[in-house]
C-alpha cells in the first residue's frame, strides 16, 4: 500500500477497544462513491458499507448504514424507527454532526453522538468494508465488532 495511512477519531477507537481491523487505502474520485472503493480493492460492491448521516422531520441526526450497491429507501426507514420522514442532511450540517468531511463519513468515533440504524442484511456479510474517517481509506471488520463499537438497530429500508 503506497498511500499514508492516516490517522483519525475512527481508527483510533478501533485501536483503543482492541478491535482488529484490516486498512485500505485508494484513490478518492468525487461522486465516485462505492463503485470506485469496492474495485479498488477488489471486494464486491454489496460489502462495502456507505455510512449515510441523515435527520427525522424533528431534524433530529441518526446514522443509516447500507451496502454500498443498494439506497436506502426513506420511507421504509421512516417507517422502521417510528418517524414522519427521514431526510439527508446537507453536506455542512452532516459534517458538523459527523465531524467528518462528506465522503470520508465513519460511524465509528462520531462528534455528536447519534442512532445508528444498518440494514439488517449488512450483519449477514463475513466482512465489511466501511469508511474509516478519511476520503479514500476504508477498514475491514466483522459485523459483530460494529455491532459491538455502535450498537446499530438493524432494519429494513433498501429499496427494492
Amino acid at each position: 500500500m503506497s498511500a499514508k495511512i492516516p490517522s483519525t477519531p475512527a481508527n483510533r477507537l478501533l485501536k483503543s477497544r482492541g478491535i482488529a481491523f484490516t486498512e485500505h487505502c485508494y484513490t478518492y474520485v468525487d461522486h465516485g462513491g462505492t463503485r470506485v472503493s469496492s474495485a479498488a480493492l477488489g471486494v464486491d460492491e454489496h460489502s462495502v458499507v456507505k455510512t449515510l448521516i441523515l435527520q427525522d422531520d424533528r431534524a433530529h441526526p441518526l446514522v443509516m448504514l447500507m451496502h454500498g450497491d443498494r439506497e436506502v429507501s426513506l420511507k421504509n426507514l421512516a417507517r422502521a424507527i417510528g418517524v414522519k420522514s427521514v431526510e439527508p442532511c446537507k453536506p455542512e450540517v452532516a459534517e458538523r454532526h459527523s465531524g467528518y468531511r462528506v465522503g470520508g463519513t465513519s460511524p465509528f468515533g462520531t462528534r455528536k453522538q447519534m442512532p445508528v440504524y444498518v440494514e439488517r442484511t449488512v450483519l449477514d456479510l463475513e466482512k465489511l468494508y466501511i469508511n474509516g474517517g478519511s476520503r479514500g481509506y476504508l477498514v475491514g471488520i466483522t459485523p459483530a465488532d460494529l455491532v459491538a463499537l455502535v450498537g446499530p438497530v438493524a432494519v429494513d429500508a433498501a429499496t427494492g
